[in-house]
């Protein structure tokens, strides 16, 4: 039955909440057996993009002409370097620098998350290699002490890396202890449950597969409802001066 135009979804000029109804699919440069719903782009005045590629069998992603960051969401991809080549499960990510040469593909249907982002660079400091993870291996910490709110840094804090990517899981019921106002951009996937997200003046209702973009400065605060936790994939830009390369 047709909505009738009706959506959750919503674009304002500091944030973008994208719920599966309203999702594209399109092809980009160079794949094959694939499609990606573009979720952030510098279109809508992000610095980095953003989208879930969409694998049927022997699928493929086009090259990128940035650091790439896979995270597979289901099914199973492979991820092939000059000096590497392991296939990925759900759950497991990898990090591939600018300038990489890399193949990323599946041989059945799959999907991933993969974030795009021109490299940075700062004075002094060398670009960081590539990463090959698990999210089951990577510890999780309390933020601000709130044992029912963990954190998961999947790309390591240093100044080789110039932006972040980590997996947020609360418990029903947690919730951001502050409204956060900062100059930091975030591109956010929601993996697993719900709540409600303050995104600018406007309270969101928010479920597994939406989509949410934060612009700089964009006051924004989460709270898990519901009677299972809810977890999510946040990229942030980090370890970089406001004015650029320094």
């Amino acid at each position: 039955m047709h909505n009738l135009g009706e959506t959750r979804s919503s674009y304002q000029r500091t944030h973008l909440l994208q719920t599966p109804d309203t999702f594209i699919r399109t092809t980009l440069p160079g794949m094959k057996n694939a499609s990606a719903i573009v979720h952030a782009a510098p279109q809508i005045g992000a610095a980095f993009t953003q989208y879930t590629a969409e694998f049927e069998a022997d699928g493929e992603l086009g090259p990128a002409p940035a650091q790439r960051f896979v995270y597979v969401l289901d099914g199973e991809v492979s991820v092939s370097t000059t000096v590497s080549s392991q296939w990925l499960a759900a759950g497991e990510y990898v990090y591939l620098p600018q300038g990489a040469i890399d193949s990323v593909s599946a041989s059945r249907k799959s999907r991933a998350v993969v974030i795009e982002k021109k490299y940075v660079g700062s004075s002094g400091v060398s670009a960081g290699a590539a990463i090959f993870g698990d999210e089951k291996k990577v510890a999780s910490t309390a933020l601000m002490g709130d044992e029912d709110l963990r954190v998961q840094v999947l790309i390591p804090d240093k100044a080789e890396y110039d932006f972040a990517v980590n997996l947020m899981s609360y418990q029903p019921g947690a919730a951001l202890s502050m409204v956060e106002i900062h100059v930091m951009e975030h591109g956010l996937l929601m993996l697993e449950g719900g709540g409600i997200y303050r995104l600018g003046d406007s309270w969101y209702p928010v479920t597994a597969g939406d989509f949410i973009w934060m612009a700089p400065y964009c006051p924004q605060w989460f709270g898990a409802i519901g009677k299972t936790p809810a977890k999510y994939i946040i990229y942030k830009d980090s370890n970089r001066h406001p004015l650029g390369e320094v």
